[in-house]
C-alpha cells in the first residue's frame, strides 16, 4: 500500500491512503542501518510504501520504502550533533513566525533558517506576528526588519493571530499548497492554525514568565488537511538550529543578496571575509546589503555560534 505520512512521533507513524484511511505503521528495522545520519529516517510529509500486518489485535502498518523526496527541510539534532533531525518532506511552502518580543526572534535564527530553506528550494514567507501586542517602538522594529527581508525578495505580513490581521492573506497563500508552520515556541504557531482552522483545536499555551519563552505544545510534527483546500504541516518550536550539510564555500549562494554580487567579485571564490575588490563588501560599506544579514553570513562561514540556541544569543 501507498500513503503519505502524517504524523511522526519518533517510533510511530500516522499513514493516510488516497482512499482517505489512516494506518499506525513502524519502520522496518533496515532503515536504521543503511547509514542515513538522521534521528528520524521518516518524516511527515513522506510518501512511504507499506505493508499491513495482524499483530495480535492490532492492525500494524510495517514501512518498507520511502519514495524520494521533492524536498525537506533539516536541522541538528539536539542530543546527537553530528546527526539530523528532518523536521519534514515534500513541502510547497514553508511560513516562519518571527516575533520581537516574548520571545524575541534574533535574525540570526532567521538567516539560519532562510538559508536551510533555500538550500533545500523551498519557498519560504516571513510573518511578524503579534503586532497588536506592540508599541511604537516595537512595531517599527518590526517594520524595520521586514523591510530588510522584503527587499531580499522575501513576502512579508504583518499578522496577528487574536485578532486576525491579514490572515486571510496567509489564507490565500496556502490554497492548493502543503505549507509547514515553524518558528521558536511561543510565537503563536498553533494559535495561528486555530484560527485559520478552527475545527483543529490546537493546544495552546501562554509565555512563561520566567524565561519570556513558550512553552512546548506541539510536541511532534503533524500534517493537517484543512476546509480550504490546504495542508498544513505543524512542528515543534525550534529553539536551536545549527548548520547542517553545508560547506563554506556554498553558504554564499544561499543568501540571494550576496549570490547577485558573486560574479562581480575578484575571484570566482570569493568568501566575503578579507579578500580584495569584493563586491559584496563594497555593497556592505555603501549600505546596499543588511549589516545584520552579512553578521549571520559570517558566523555561518566561520562557524562562530554553530550550536546557537535562543536562550544564550543576545546580539
Amino acid at each position: 500500500m501507498q500513503g503519505t505520512v502524517y504524523k511522526s512521533t519518533g517510533s510511530w507513524y500516522t499513514v493516510k491512503t488516497e482512499s482517505g484511511d489512516y494506518y499506525n505503521c513502524r519502520i522496518k528495522g533496515k532503515f536504521r542501518i543503511k547509514g542515513i545520519k538522521s534521528t528520524n529516517p521518516v518524516a511527515v510529509g513522506d510518501l512511504v510504501e507499506f505493508d499491513v500486518e495482524e499483530i495480535g489485535d492490532e492492525t500494524v502498518g510495517i514501512i518498507s520504502e520511502i519514495a524520494d523526496r521533492k524536498n525537506y527541510i533539516v536541522r541538528k539534532s539536539v542530543k546527537l550533533s553530528k546527526q539530523i533531525h528532518i523536521i519534514a518532506a515534500n513541502i510547497d511552502q514553508v511560513f516562519l513566525l518571527i516575533t520581537v518580543k516574548e520571545p524575541k526572534t534574533y535574525t540570526i535564527f532567521i538567516d539560519r533558517f532562510l538559508a536551510t530553506a533555500e538550500a533545500y528550494d523551498i519557498p519560504a514567507v516571513l510573518l511578524f506576528n503579534k503586532i497588536d501586542r506592540y508599541d511604537e517602538q516595537e512595531r517599527g522594529e518590526a517594520r524595520y526588519l521586514a523591510a530588510i527581508y522584503r527587499k531580499i525578495g522575501y513576502t512579508c505580513l504583518g499578522i496577528s493571530a487574536k485578532t486576525g490581521k491579514n490572515l486571510d492573506k496567509v489564507k490565500d497563500l496556502m490554497i492548493g499548497k502543503t505549507s509547514m508552520f515553524a518558528g521558536h515556541s511561543g510565537v503563536g504557531k498553533s494559535t495561528l492554525i486555530n484560527y485559520i482552522a478552527p475545527e483543529l483545536n490546537l493546544r495552546t499555551s501562554e509565555i512563561s514568565e520566567q524565561h519570556l519563552q513558550g512553552q512546548h505544545t506541539t510536541t511532534f510534527a503533524q500534517m493537517y488537511d484543512l476546509d480550504i483546500g490546504a495542508r498544513i504541516i505543524d512542528t515543534p518550536g525550534i529553539r536551536g538550529f545549527g548548520m547542517v550539510d553545508m560547506d563554506k564555500d556554498e553558504i554564499g549562494d544561499y543568501f540571494p543578496e550576496l549570490l547577485a554580487l558573486k560574479s562581480e567579485c575578484k575571484f570566482n571564490n570569493c568568501l566575503h571575509l578579507d579578500e580584495p575588490k569584493c563586491a559584496v563588501k563594497r555593497a556592505l560599506e555603501n549600505d546596499e546589503i543588511s549589516w545584520s544579514r552579512y553578521r549571520s553570513y559570517v558566523q555561518m562561514v566561520t562557524g562562530e555560534e554553530d550550536t546557537y540556541r535562543m536562550d544564550n544569543y543576545d546580539a
